[in-house]
């Protein structure tokens, strides 16, 4: 094998290591039908080596253009030696990007930025490997694992099958149960708000635009996925199925079937568009939305959103109408959605992620920063992924629409809220309602502990590798205690004790568990494995192609303008927002709106989505 060294046992790479691993030998020698443990259990290969199983006991780590060479390739080449002497750690560039305002200022508006921004680009997507690899049931190179786009895929194989402990060779036989581990370290015991002053709007549009590709198929398996589009392509809005589209469309004028409730437009019931809803069985059809997602029926901050891309939808359609008379229903209704696709990816880039970033860098959404780079325009969505964007922490213990309070009994599945208050009054509400921590341990509301709950199963029956073969993975350091992990002793110990090793926790709970990084929402993991995911992602959809990025596509210099121009400000009419801008100017006045822990305004480079931030169109 090319690039690979045979071995029969991890080598003397460190005596101690392998003194380990010849106690865990003699331990589990049952644990394989053959009485020998399969030494890709003990995750060998280094530095994105591959390691493959040769004979009864021995292995084999391919290091093929990986940079580095050896047994388990661990001994770098002369320019892998020399770049990781000058590559910074992720915590020093995190410092240098979250503070000094001032030089970002000056950075942001020269050319410079251009540069940053395409360096962001090319080495995030390079950790995400294209074509996809491996999947739940293929943890090596096939076919299948391509082309089956009925998989999530992954970036690192399953754990063997055959390993002594469910994390391959180090901790317990067996994982601490996971009721347990979420009530004890995952319930929130009260609430804390983000540090940052992220509201619920942010908090509502993170469901709302993930949700069109974390769609986990239950009847095939937790593995597979019912978003075959694998990235934005609103399938929250158009459905997920041709069936599913045509049910919802008007078929004029390319719009959206709609209904007007008050003189404002919202999306039909299933009465008129007779499309498959998840609705508690009380509730008649008479009270249910029809929108692309099926499940966005549980929340009313999902339905703002739904309603707001639903009327922009229907507006572009106006615009291309006006410039396109000739055009058919069915290409006023394509040219549309990829107006509406380019809009969502430069606001996702340029508002959501800034936030998330808390980058004085600002980020901007140019695809032709990567024409003339190798790159490719497919995506595929990861199961880490998916299991990595469960923040149900963000979720207050209570929701106050317009000063009265509502529980999560009285606001999941509440039909009538949405019209009863309105667009306006709801966004209003959500933007001044702050969001909670999502990092750090102890962040979840006991309403949504059980989805934490069944993340912990679902990673357990997928067999995904511990925490710290992931953080190995996306170029961070393995943590060596859970002292390091947490900053809490006593959290520490405890963590111990269900564990027994570090190398053993889990990939979900660590990254929950992980101390927050300074003012942040969550910790240096969370954001170094997600980033990479979210801007291939991002800048893979074939829109952002040099065969598609151009204003043809998008039916003229208008349509192209959209995009080009696109902002949370602009997504919400200034009609919707009238009453909301006066209502928050007043309360700003007054310095109601200040988070009490947030008084240094030079930690929070984007105020957006802020609890103290106005909405975007005062």
């Amino acid at each position: 094998m090319g690039g690979g060294c045979r071995a029969r046992a991890p080598p003397a790479a460190g005596l101690r290591l392998l003194l380990a691993h010849a106690v865990l030998f003699c331990a589990a020698g049952s644990a394989a039908g053959t009485g020998s443990v399969n030494p890709c259990c003990y995750f060998p290969c280094q530095n994105q080596g591959v390691c493959v199983r040769v004979g009864l006991r021995g292995y084999e780590c391919d290091c093929t253009r990986t940079g580095y060479y050896g047994v388990n390739c661990t001994s770098p080449e002369f320019w892998t030696r020399l770049h990781n002497l000058l590559k910074p750690s992720p915590a020093f560039y995190h410092f240098i990007l979250t503070h000094f305002k001032w030089f970002w200022d000056i950075i942001n508006s020269t050319f410079i930025r251009d540069t940053l921004m395409r360096l962001v680009l090319t080495v995030r997507a390079n950790l995400i490997p294209s074509p996809p690899t491996f999947n739940s049931d293929y943890g090596y190179i096939s076919w299948e694992a391509y082309a089956n786009v009925s998989y999530y895929t992954r970036v690192l194989p399953p754990v063997p099958d055959d390993c002594p402990t469910p994390m391959g060779t180090k901790g317990k036989l067996q994982l601490p149960d996971p009721q347990l581990l979420a009530e004890r370290f995952l319930l929130r015991q009260k609430f804390e708000a983000d540090p940052r002053g992220t509201n619920m709007m942010f908090a509502f549009f993170a469901q709302h635009f993930t949700h069109q590709f974390f769609k986990t198929s239950g009847k095939m398996g937790r593995g597979f996925t019912k978003a075959l589009g694998h990235g934005v392509d609103l399938g929250h809005l158009y459905g997920d199925s041709l069936q599913r589209q045509h049910q919802l469309r008007l078929f004029r004028d390319g719009k959206l079937k709609f209904q007007v409730v008050d003189g404002e437009v919202y999306p039909p019931m299933v009465t008129e568009a007779p499309v498959h809803m998840v609705y508690p069985s009380g509730v008649p059809k008479e009270q249910q939305l029809a929108v692309g997602q099926e499940v966005f029926g549980l929340l009313p901050g999902l339905c703002v959103y739904a309603t707001l891309w639903l009327r922009e939808h229907n507006r572009v359609c106006d615009l291309l109408k006006r410039d396109h008379p000739t055009w058919s229903d069915e290409q006023l209704f394509q040219t549309a959605r990829l107006i509406l696709i380019g809009e969502t990816i430069k606001i996702v880039v340029e508002d959501y992620v800034q936030h998330l970033s808390g980058y004085y860098l600002s980020l901007k959404f140019d695809p032709e920063l990567l024409f003339g780079s190798q790159f490719q325009y497919r995506n595929r969505i990861a199961v880490e992924f998916n299991q990595l964007y469960h923040w149900h922490g963000l979720m207050p213990d209570s929701f106050i629409i317009q000063g009265q309070e509502y529980s999560y009994k009285q606001f999941l599945y509440n039909t009538s809220m949405l019209m009863d208050y309105g667009v306006e009054a709801l966004v209003e509400s959500f933007s001044k309602q702050i969001a909670g921590r999502i990092g750090g341990g102890q962040t979840i509301n006991a309403n949504v502990l059980h989805v934490a709950v069944g993340v912990i199963k679902e990673s357990r029956q997928l067999r995904l590798q511990p925490f710290n073969e992931y953080r190995k993975r996306f170029g961070m350091k393995p943590y060596k205690s859970f002292q390091e992990l947490t900053g809490e002793e006593e959290k520490a110990a405890e963590l111990e004790e269900l564990y027994g090793d570090i190398d053993a926790l889990e990939f979900y709970p660590g990254l929950l568990l992980e101390k927050p990084q300074p003012n942040g929402i969550f910790g240096e993991s969370m954001v170094e494995i997600g980033a990479p995911f979210s801007l291939k992602g991002l800048f893979g959809n074939p829109i952002c192609s040099p065969e598609y990025w151009k204003p043809s596509t998008f039916g003229g210099a208008t349509g192209f303008e959209i995009v080009k121009t696109a902002s949370l400000e602009k997504l919400v009419s200034a009609r919707t927002w009238r009453s909301t801008c006066r209502t928050l100017r007043s309360t700003a006045a007054l310095g109601l709106l200040d988070h009490p822990q947030s008084s240094s305004r030079d930690h929070l480079p984007s105020e957006r989505w802020g609890y103290r931030s106005l909405p975007p169109l005062c």
